[in-house]
């Protein structure tokens, strides 16, 4: 227990002095603000009638950006494009390791090799968390400006609907996160383990998705990816119609998305240790 306290708080002191994680996490808070608020406001402001996630008119885009409606609208993007920069950290977080020596230094002078990555983990889930009630932060005070200029109001979401949404944005972005994490333990390097990543997500999924919809068969696989329970679990928080945001997804239920999700960190977390503690004998 001890080797995984000293290793978390290790790894948490490289990420913090990071340059790269820091480029990412200012990444996904500026998308998320331009894509929820800043383009809804300049359509609704300038009369427009559509937005980037919904067919809707003004009065409905307003609706959204009120500090009541960040519960439904906080996860949105996270399914696919936030979900794929934490994707990127996870994989360089492993896969920088490799070409810098890291990870043989630590294998052969440092704790255990299962306590090493458990503490690497655990480092990326504080990071995650922190992002997580970052954004809510954001989002509730955006929101809150915008009520005071629109002379809306300004209520506040239920505490319930608001601890669901920050879980559920815990899950996606930790799901993606721990993927990067084997993706770039399977890889050994960080270019080629973003790379395949990315393909994954933005890709490859949606290619297998799109075949389900012509071979039904198929769906039985897709309807259980990693991308297809993240979507379906953010857009079960959603009760406003429109066209979704691309990644957001309505197959699984929201019970069966978090059981999923769950499913695929625990997996991949002991892929990684697994992996590591089988092939790298440096």
């Amino acid at each position: 227990m001890n080797a995984v306290i000293a290793s978390t708080r290790a790894e948490l002191l490289r990420l913090r002095k990071w340059p790269s994680m820091w480029v990412l996490l200012a990444a996904w808070i500026v998308l998320n603000l331009v894509f929820l608020y800043l383009f809804n406001y300049i359509t609704v402001k300038t009369g427009g009638t559509t937005d980037m996630a919904s067919s809707a008119p003004p009065d409905v885009l307003l609706a959204h950006m009120l500090p009541a409606a960040v519960p439904q609208v906080f996860t949105q993007g996270m399914a696919m494009f936030g979900g794929a920069l934490m994707l990127i950290l996870g994989a360089l977080t492993i896969g920088s390791g490799y070409g810098w020596g890291t990870w043989k230094t630590v294998f052969t002078q440092g704790p255990s090799r299962t306590a090493a990555l458990t503490g690497t983990l655990l480092a990326l889930l504080t990071v995650v968390v922190g992002l997580v009630l970052t954004v809510a932060v954001v989002d509730l005070g955006v929101a809150s400006v915008i009520a005071a200029v629109e002379s809306e109001s300004p209520s506040l979401p239920p505490a319930v609907a608001m601890l669901k949404a920050l879980a559920s944005g815990v899950l996606i972005l930790g799901m993606w996160t721990v993927a990067g994490v084997l993706v770039g333990a399977v890889a050994r390097g960080p270019a080629l383990s973003v790379g395949l990543g990315l393909v994954w997500v933005l890709v490859v999924e949606n290619l297998l998705r799109g075949v389900a919809a012509i071979l039904e068969p198929v769906s039985v696989v897709t309807d259980f990816l990693p991308g297809t329970a993240a979507g379906s679990l953010a857009g079960s928080l959603r009760d406003f119609g429109g066209d979704t945001t691309p990644g957001v997804l309505n197959i699984l239920g929201g019970g069966t998305s978090v059981l999923v999700l769950a499913g695929y960190i625990a997996a991949f977390a002991l892929g990684t240790v697994w992996l590591v503690r089988r092939r790298d004998v440096i």
